[in-house]
Order: C-alpha cells, then sequence, then structure tokens
C-alpha cells in the first residue's frame, strides 16, 4: 500500500504543532490585535463583496472562515486572510463568464471557484513548490494592483452617484459617467463623497481610528435619523446573524468546471503571489523565517473551506495585515481571533448594518482604490530595469482593456518568459585585477594580458545558457588570437548539465588546437560532481582546477610564455609580473608554437650532468634567462647570456660547437636554438624541461 511522503502529514499538522508551542505570555497582545482586526476587517470585507458583486454576508463569511483556516494552517505570524479588493475584481471577471450577476447561478460559481482555487494552491503547497512564487516578478502585483484601483474606482462612481450606467468594460464605464452625470443623485452623492471627505480627515488628525468604521457609522446614523433610505438612498439592508451556511456545489458540472478553470488558475496565481508578497513584507520587519509551501497548504484550506462555507476567494491583505502586525500580533492566533470575534459581531449586532448605504460603501472602496495606486513603486521600477517596465505595462493594461484573468496570466508568464531569457544570456565578461590586485573587475577601457585571459560566468551552464555562453567564449577567442590561456571564473555557476560539458568540452579543445589551454576556479561542488561523473575532470586535467589565491601566480610561473611576458608584452596587468623590465628590444623573436616540434634535440639533466663531469671534451652551456632567475640558481659550468643578447651578439664560437641552451623551462632555449639554427650553428640543444627538470633531479648546487 502506497503512502503519504512524509512532509505531507507533516504540512497538515501545522495546528497541533502550534498548539503545542504556543507561549501563553503572547494571549494578550495577540487578543488585543484580534479584535482590532476585526473591528476594522468586517465593514471592508462588505465593501470588497459590492467589487466582486455578490452579497455582503459572502464577504463576512469569507473573512470569518479564511482568517481562521490559514491562522491555523498558514506559516505567517501577523498575515491576516481574507476578501480583498484586488482578487474581487478578479473574481467578478471571472464569473462573468459564467453567469449574470446577482443570481444564484453566479453565487454558487463563486463558491465553486474558490473551491478550485483551494484546490490548485493546497496541491502547491503539497508538492514543495513555494518557491515558485520566486519567479513571478514583483511588477505583476504593481501593474495588476494598479489597473485593479483604477478599474474598482471607476466602478464605483455608479454607486457613489446612484447612476444606471453600464459597467462591463473601462469604455462603456467612461461614456456612461461622461452621459449620465446629470443624472446624479444628490442625497446618495453628498454621503458617499462625504464618507471619503471623512476617511481622509480622521487618517490625517487621528490615524489610529478605524476611519472606515467611523464614517459608515456616522453616514448610517444619517440615514436613520433623516430616513433616506425612503428618499432614494440604496441600503444594505439587514444581514443575516447565523453561522456561515454549507454551500451545495455543483462538483459534477463539467462545463462549468471548465468555464472556472482558467480564471481558478490566475485567481489561485495572484493570490499565492500576494499573499507571500504580504507574508515576506511582515517576516522582514519580525524577523520570523517563514516556510512558503506551509502558507500555500494554508491559503489552498483556507479557500477550499471558504467555497463550502458560502464564501468566495480570498487571500492575504496587505492592509488588514499591516494593521495585526501595529497592533501588536505575535502569533497566528491573533487572526484566529478576529474570525471568532466577528463572528460574534455578525450573530449580535448584524441588525444595525440596515441602515448602511451602499454609496458609503462605494466612497470606502474608492479610497481604499487610490491607496492601491503606489506611486513610488511605479516609480522604481519605470527606472529599473526594462523587462520589470514592460511587465508592469502589460499587466496594467491588460487588466484595464482584456479580461483581467488573462491579463494576470499575461503578466505571470511573461514574469517567466523575461527569467527565462536572462537566465539564458547569462554575462559572460573578462576581468581584471584592481589597482591593489586584491579584486577581478570588469575593465574593457584597460588593456589586457596578451596570452591569458581571465573570464566570469555569471549564470548556469544549463541546455538554455550553453549556446549563448559557448558563443560569448568562442568570439572573445576569435577577438583575441594571441590569448592562448584561459581562466574561468566559475563562482557564480551553480548548476552544470550534461549541454554545459559539452560546451566546455569544445571551448577546451579550442584552446589545445591553438597550443594553449584552459584552467578554472572556484567550481561549486554540486558542478564539480557532475564534471566527475561526465569524466570531464579527467579530460581537462585535475591539476587544470586551480585555488583562486595561487591560480595567476602558478599559470605566470608554470604556464605563460616568459618570452612574451619580458620581451613583448608593454602592459604589466598581474601582481606577478609588476617588476618585469617594459620590452625595448629592437628584435623579433618567433612564438614556441611558430616552432616545428622535432626540430631542436633536447638533452636529459643526468646526461648533460654526465657529460660536464665526465673525461670528454664538455659542451658549452649558455644559460638564456635574465640574471636575477640566474642569480637564484644555476648551473655552475653555465655562462649568462640572457636571449636579447644572444640575439644581438655575435657568439665567439665556431658554427660546430656543441651548445647546450638552458632555460627555465624549455620556451627561451628553443627560442634561442632555433634562431642559432637560422644563423647557422649546427651543433645545437637544449637542457630537457630547463633548469625546473634540473633541480627537480636535485642537481642544483647552492650558489656562493
Amino acid at each position: 500500500m502506497r503512502t503519504l511522503p512524509k512532509h505531507v502529514p507533516f504540512y497538515l499538522s501545522r495546528p497541533i504543532r502550534f498548539w503545542q508551542t504556543y507561549d501563553q505570555n503572547n494571549f494578550r497582545a495577540d487578543l488585543i490585535a484580534g479584535v482590532t482586526v476585526a473591528i476594522i476587517s468586517l465593514p471592508q470585507a462588505i465593501s470588497f463583496t459590492f467589487i466582486a458583486k455578490l452579497p455582503p454576508e459572502m464577504g463576512i463569511y469569507t473573512a470569518i472562515v479564511g482568517a481562521v483556516i490559514a491562522a491555523l494552517w498558514g506559516s505567517s505570524n501577523q498575515t491576516y486572510t481574507g476578501p480583498t479588493n484586488a482578487i474581487s475584481l478578479l473574481v467578478l471577471s471571472t464569473l462573468l463568464a459564467t453567469a449574470p450577476p446577482h443570481t444564484p447561478e453566479f453565487i454558487i460559481a463563486a463558491g465553486l471557484l474558490a473551491v478550485m482555487v483551494g484546490v490548485f494552491q493546497l496541491f502547491m503547497g503539497l508538492a514543495e513548490l513555494g518557491m515558485l512564487v520566486n519567479f513571478v516578478s514583483h511588477s505583476v502585483i504593481v501593474g495588476f494592483s494598479t489597473g485593479a484601483g483604477v478599474l474598482i474606482a471607476l466602478s464605483q462612481l455608479r454607486a457613489l452617484l446612484k447612476l444606471d450606467i453600464e459597467d462591463r468594460t473601462i469604455i462603456e464605464t467612461i461614456y456612461g459617467l461622461i452621459t449620465h452625470i446629470q443624472e446624479t443623485h444628490l442625497a446618495t452623492a453628498i454621503l458617499g463623497i462625504g464618507t471619503m471627505v471623512l476617511i481622509i480627515a480622521l487618517r490625517k488628525i487621528i490615524p489610529k481610528i478605524p476611519g472606515s468604521l467611523v464614517a459608515m457609522l456616522v453616514t448610517s446614523l444619517i440615514v436613520f435619523v433623516l430616513k433616506l433610505d425612503q428618499h432614494g438612498v440604496i441600503v444594505i439592508g439587514n444581514l443575516p446573524s447565523q453561522l456561515p451556511p454549507v454551500a451545495k456545489l455543483p462538483f459534477l458540472n463539467l462545463d462549468l468546471i471548465a468555464r472556472l478553470s482558467t480564471g481558478a488558475l490566475a485567481v489561485g496565481s495572484i493570490s499565492l503571489v500576494q499573499t507571500a508578497a504580504v507574508a515576506r513584507s511582515l517576516a522582514a520587519q519580525s524577523g520570523q523565517r517563514l516556510d512558503s509551501n506551509q502558507e500555500f497548504v494554508g491559503q489552498g484550506l483556507a479557500n477550499i473551506a471558504v467555497g463550502f462555507l458560502s464564501g468566495y476567494p480570498c487571500s492575504g491583505s496587505f492592509s488588514v495585515s499591516t494593521v495585526n502586525y501595529k497592533s501588536g500580533a505575535r502569533t497566528s492566533l491573533s487572526a484566529l481571533i478576529s474570525g471568532v470575534a466577528m463572528l460574534f459581531i455578525i450573530l449580535t449586532l448584524a441588525p444595525l448594518a440596515a441602515y448602511l448605504p451602499r454609496a458609503s460603501m462605494a466612497g470606502a472602496l474608492i479610497v481604499t482604490a487610490y491607496g492601491m495606486l503606489n506611486k513610488d513603486e511605479i516609480k522604481r521600477i519605470l527606472q529599473g530595469t526594462r523587462g520589470d517596465s514592460l511587465i508592469m505595462a502589460v499587466t496594467f493594461f491588460g487588466t484595464l482593456f482584456l479580461r483581467i484573468e488573462f491579463a494576470v496570466l499575461a503578466g505571470i508568464l511573461l514574469s517567466f518568459a523575461v527569467y527565462i531569457l536572462k537566465s539564458s544570456t547569462p554575462k559572460v565578461y573578462e576581468v581584471l585585477p584592481d589597482a591593489n590586485f586584491k579584486h577581478f573587475i570588469s575593465q574593457p577601457d584597460k588593456p589586457s594580458c596578451p596570452q591569458l585571459a581571465v573570464i566570469d560566468i555569471l549564470g548556469d551552464l544549463y541546455f538554455g545558457a550553453v549556446s549563448h555562453i559557448e558563443k560569448a567564449l568562442h568570439e572573445h577567442m576569435s577577438q583575441n588570437p594571441t590569448k592562448r590561456y584561459l581562466l574561468l571564473r566559475m563562482h557564480s555557476v551553480n548548476q552544470c548539465d550534461f549541454s554545459g560539458i559539452h560546451t566546455l568540452e569544445s571551448i577546451v579543445q579550442g584552446y589545445r588546437d591553438r597550443h594553449g589551454d584552459v584552467f578554472m576556479v572556484r567550481v561549486k561542488p554540486d558542478v564539480m560532481r557532475v564534471m566527475r561523473a561526465t569524466g570531464f575532470d579527467n579530460f581537462l586535467g585535475a591539476d587544470h582546477f586551480l585555488s583562486e589565491d595561487k591560480a595567476i601566480e602558478y599559470l605566470f610561473h608554470k604556464v605563460l610564455d616568459p618570452i612574451i611576458c619580458i620581451y613583448e608584452c608593454n602592459v604589466r596587468i598581474f601582481k606577478e609580473c609588476q617588476n618585469l623590465p617594459r620590452p625595448d628590444y629592437p628584435i623579433e623573436i618567433p612564438l614556441y608554437t611558430d616552432i616545428p616540434t622535432g626540430t631542436i634535440m633536447a638533452v636529459a639533466p643526468h646526461k648533460l650532468w654526465e657529460q660536464l663531469h665526465g673525461n670528454g671534451f664538455p659542451p658549452i652551456v649558455i644559460d638564456v634567462r635574465e640574471p636575477r632567475e640566474f642569480k637564484r640558481g644555476h648551473i655552475p659550468q653555465a655562462q649568462l647570456i640572457p636571449l636579447p643578447n644572444l640575439m644581438l651578439e655575435k657568439l665567439k664560437l665556431s658554427e660546430d660547437t656543441s651548445i647546450i641552451l638552458v632555460g627555465r623551462g624549455e620556451r627561451r632555449s628553443v627560442r634561442a636554438a632555433y634562431m642559432l639554427r637560422q644563423k647557422g650553428y649546427s651543433n645545437i640543444s637544449i637542457l630537457q624541461g630547463g633548469m625546473l627538470a634540473w633541480e627537480a633531479a636535485e642537481l642544483l648546487e647552492a650558489v656562493e
């Protein structure tokens, strides 16, 4: 029998773990915050249902059930879950494709949509896909919230002024307002605009007082005293004072489920992104460590419960969550208490809402909608990258002029597209040491080493990016033919697949074909495991994975051609080459790789030692290194003639004299031998391996 993955019971048992670890010292703070949130969120919940064109009690049920369930199964200590303005607008756009507003079919579809959203979110959490929310750009939220704010404000003008106009699209709404503005109901407009003025004034004068609640109580009292409900002012009427009833949802209506599926995906996605943004924002202030998968589970179960208990889709509310945090909430018990407190309020005080004017709700929503226009965030995004600006613009205009769920999904898909584009085109550029030789940075205007390219790869070597990386490296290779050696800095490469290995092999082979090689530093453990598993480490060579601190020193002394460093290079890029003399020799020394292989004879160190200490006539040993190198250690019988001097001076030796040339390795001695051959000297050999081999053979004598 198959069992559930171990993490599933862990996520579902969160309430047990919460109660077992709850600190009773937090109860007083949680109680005060919970009651405060209940007082503030109840009128908001009623307001938001008017955005979705649903009965006000659905908003109340959503606020109660969503807060309780998300508090028990969520991760955040301060996030409050309930109806929100943006999600309400998105729900309306989805439901309009199924039935006319205010009909039983419309209301039933709202509950079914909540369950579908919850199932999607629960699956995301249990499948541990919480990290996917990180790939949705924050610009989607800003673009959608801005567009939603504009739509909400325009749609509420109908109720604010009591105009009989069509508002299915933004164009229809604007046209209706212009052509019917003269039909404004004066008493309704005064109440609605007065609500807006009072809310704004209270926020300025006494910000701690819930302005929306006070404004609604004041306007309700005015309606009751002046009996304005009998003079054309529309009021909400009696709210049901009962527990949330169980809804009968048509789970077998596959046609309805199909029509709701796109909207459910959009609502579920934007709800998760919005909730994650709220939770992260609060966690940054409180220092809490979040579990995004647990938060997804909490949101999923909350929406499922809301759907079954006569509500509609919910999500984390930024405004109410902020109030919850600032009111002193320490754990998620505060949100649970707010749900219980709202239930108590509707069971006891629901009849008092009978005189609440619809225009006041509209005024409060318009103020809220204005708050959704985050001008600072919009400005920062527009001043940032083009990708973020494009995502925000597409989501914003799509929200205004398209079906909202498609606009949201377009923004989300564009986020993924921008991410894929960025990850598939990582930066690949040459870096050079800074002035203090401590860090490697990009300095495109500074001359670089003629032999060695040090290149950073700022991205992963996976199938989507390898073509770009390979093209960039090959272009650099072709544009710099003298750079026969490549040092790849791999600290930013976190992943590498088989396509990446093939690309690296191609690059290595390209450099080796030009008699050079490739070396690497700071290879991540995960990448190194792939290299070992595929055999790339053997292909490159274990000695080609260098320590970052010693890499340049090793390459300078062991790999690079000293002839180029000393006699041809006019720049001194690395710390190791600062003391080299600037070349001013009027000669042209052939490249080591230009000399045909096999044309120069080599003598092994022990063989030369025997020749020098034997009874026969010893060869003439000429050391072609620089004086500073010669002083560190040399063959006692050798005479120092640095390579440029050897080329400029005429040797006082017959052309058939046995001459053995000695360098640090073989590069300079091979060049010297080749050039002496061109001058007619026929009995020319080199010390095999140079002084490095002589020293390794323990033949180097102490120099007095």
